[in-house]
């Protein structure tokens, strides 16, 4: 089962220094890291010491917050870390102790024991079946999902294993099921390209021209399809198997011999025509050698089907109080962040696991606001609520969002942040707007020369290379392939090749086609060696990082059909931005290699490098954009409201 707490909300009723040398400053450090320890087991409910400590004087005055971290000498608070945590992730730690307390309430209920044993059993053995030591597969989970082992073990594996008990036996797979899924996973497949239309009548024209014309059915794909992914490799799609999706389309795929175009099939809300490039064999896997792992595989997954409808029905039969987000019941129950079932979840406990897994996090951002504060200082500059407010405006015009008279829909863009993207608005305001508004006013202009806008034409509107590659990961297989293609250095037997030899899954589906190359689009040797051959010439060798290509080139595109006028504002524009952003990025790495920070909570420290605090951000130097930075697509370049440095990125 995945993460309980991942699926389940919370019910509402009714409411929604600098660095000093020596071994005194390394003393005083470890003092810290010690004193922010000791004020973390309180917080997490920690064993208590069994000796009794004295007691304090009592005229005696309590001692200051000690510093989590200095910042050029600025101090930054453990009691102002803990209302940043509890503020930024309060409700996700809240909703996860939550449904834990639920499922609690349940075992005990239900005389069912969950053991640290058995969790770590559990572990090893989800471990062993992906065939990883344990101590791997923790790390993997923390790599991939930024999930600690002891929030893995807590969150994740108990409540699955108490779920899993709970729910009882779920049921043995049948002999159907164990049969749907070795024909899914070991059946035979079909080679396909695809066009998606929005409409029926859309799909049934382009289907026309599909059969009037077969071999342009790619082409049409690029062209008109409304699916994204498979458009931009010609039509492409990844083998369809049996039972692996819609059946309407599965058994339009299978009804298809080689070369064949479908009727049009309906898939939710698009309309799909289907031409069968090939067939691939079943694979050589009886289905008695298979039963084992698929039976344990649908074990599992009818495990997690059960254990998921328990905890709604324990969900829907639980009294849940939102206390932390209602002022008035924050008031009626003081030091109480929820009520589970009248048992309540103190605000302490939420706001210490708050800080615990995202301390270090939420450290790094009001570092960074600090060192960027200060530089505003320096320059005697300050961002106000205009500036705020135009850099939204400017966030939302980049992005789409605007009303019919052109003007910036500042409403729909923030509904957008807040809701789809899950950032508080006050958090986007802070973490993203600011630190942009702010950076841009530490930078200021870019020069954006002819050169740039050249280049960005032709990135943008000029011919674009169709080409096929076999990726190879070595250069003596590569020289073998390239000894085969050139003795028929024709697009189908190169697409044989690479569905043969290509290490990269993509190019090998895809018989060596990709989306069609363009002139600095970031990848200059593989342009450079693109742009120098003809239509239907075989490339060399061509290594790229620890990759070996030989490409094929089937002819260019034809240059977009607008004048340079008619978009240099346009272009200027977006490089104008590009560069700005690239300057933003130095200029915050200047401000944070020249500034001395000791962290005490990650227990590092660092002091200013070349010219030290004396160093004069304003004198970084504007850098020349290269040409390969130019090129890349005008929406994608750009992420709300621009660049933030690395420790704001939600």
């Amino acid at each position: 089962m995945g993460n309980a707490s991942d699926n389940a909300s919370i019910h509402q009723p009714g409411s929604q220094a600098a660095r000093q040398p020596g071994f005194v400053r390394e003393l005083v450090a470890a003092t810290l890291v010690v004193a922010f320890a000791l004020v973390w087991r309180g917080w997490s409910g920690g064993p208590a010491a069994d000796a009794t400590p004295p007691q304090a004087p009592a005229a005696a005055t309590p001692a200051a917050p000690k510093p989590l971290a200095l910042v050029n000498g600025a101090e930054i608070t453990a009691d102002q870390l803990a209302a940043e945590c509890l503020a930024r992730h309060g409700v996700t730690v809240l909703e996860t102790l939550v449904n834990r307390t639920l499922i609690e309430q349940a075992c005990r209920k239900a005389g069912v024991t969950v053991t640290a044993a058995d969790v770590t059993a559990e572990i090893e053995a989800m471990a062993k079946r992906f065939s990883v030591p344990t101590d791997k597969w923790l790390e993997l989970i923390e790599k991939e999902r930024g999930i600690k082992p002891q929030q893995y073990a807590d969150d994740i594996v108990w409540p699955m294993l108490a779920l899993r008990i709970l729910a009882r036996e779920a049921g043995e797979p049948t002999a159907e099921e164990i049969r749907t899924a070795y024909e899914t996973r070991f059946g035979p497949a079909i080679k396909a390209r695809i066009i998606a239309a929005r409409t029926r009548d859309e799909a049934e024209k382009l289907r026309a021209q599909a059969v009037a014309a077969p071999d342009e059915f790619g082409a049409l794909a690029r062209q008109h399809s409304v699916d994204v992914g498979s458009a931009s490799a010609n039509g492409w799609v990844q083998p369809i198997r049996l039972h692996s999706g819609d059946p309407a389309f599965d058994r339009a795929a299978f009804a298809l011999e080689p070369g064949e175009i479908s009727p049009v099939v309906q898939v939710a809300d698009q309309f799909i025509v289907i031409k069968c490039e090939g067939r691939l064999p079943a694979a050589e896997v009886t289905l008695a050698d298979a039963t084992p792992g698929l039976t344990a595989d649908l074990r599992e997954r009818k495990s997690r089907q059960a254990s998921t409808e328990v905890f709604r029905a324990i969900q829907d039969s639980s009294r849940i109080e939102n206390v932390l987000n209602d002022p008035a019941r924050s008031q009626a129950s003081p030091g109480v962040a929820a009520l589970v079932n009248g048992e309540p979840i103190p605000v302490e406990r939420v706001r210490g696991i708050t800080v615990e897994r995202h301390g270090q996090e939420v450290l790094e951002i009001l570092i960074t606001r600090a060192l960027i504060g200060q530089a505003l200082a320096r320059q005697q500059q300050a961002v106000v609520q205009a500036d705020l407010d135009a850099e939204v405006a400017r966030a939302a015009t980049s992005m789409g969002f605007k009303r019919a008279d052109g003007s910036p829909d500042v409403e729909a863009w923030l509904e957008r942040v807040t809701r789809e993207e899950k950032i508080p608005l006050r958090h986007y305001m802070e973490d993203v707007v600011w630190p942009s508004v702010a950076l841009k006013k530490l930078v200021g202009g870019v020069p954006v020369l002819k050169e740039d806008l050249d280049k960005a034409f032709a990135a943008t509107f000029g011919p674009r290379a169709r080409c096929r590659i076999i990726v190879l990961d070595s250069q003596r297989r590569a020289q073998e392939v390239w000894q085969l293609a050139r003795k028929n250095p024709t697009a189908e037997a190169i697409g044989a090749l690479a569905e043969t030899y290509s290490v990269d899954p993509t190019t090998r589906a895809l018989r060596g086609e990709v989306p069609p190359i363009q002139r600095f689009g970031g990848q200059p040797t593989l342009e450079r060696e693109v742009f120098a051959l003809a239509p239907g010439e075989l490339s060399g060798v061509v290594q790229i990082a620890d990759r070996f290509m030989v490409i094929f080139c089937e002819g260019f595109t034809d240059p977009a059909k607008v004048s340079f006028d008619e978009v240099r504002d346009e272009l200027y524009d977006d490089i104008f931005e590009k560069k700005q952003r690239i300057e933003m990025a130095r200029h915050f790495s200047h401000l944070r290699e020249s500034a001395s920070i000791d962290n005490f909570l990650a227990g590092t420290s660092q002091t200013p490098t070349g010219q030290g605090r004396g160093t004069d951000p304003k004198a970084t130097t504007l850098s020349k954009v290269g040409p390969d930075d130019l090129g890349q697509p005008r929406a994608g370049s750009r992420r709300g409201s621009g660049v933030v440095p690395a420790a704001h990125a939600q």
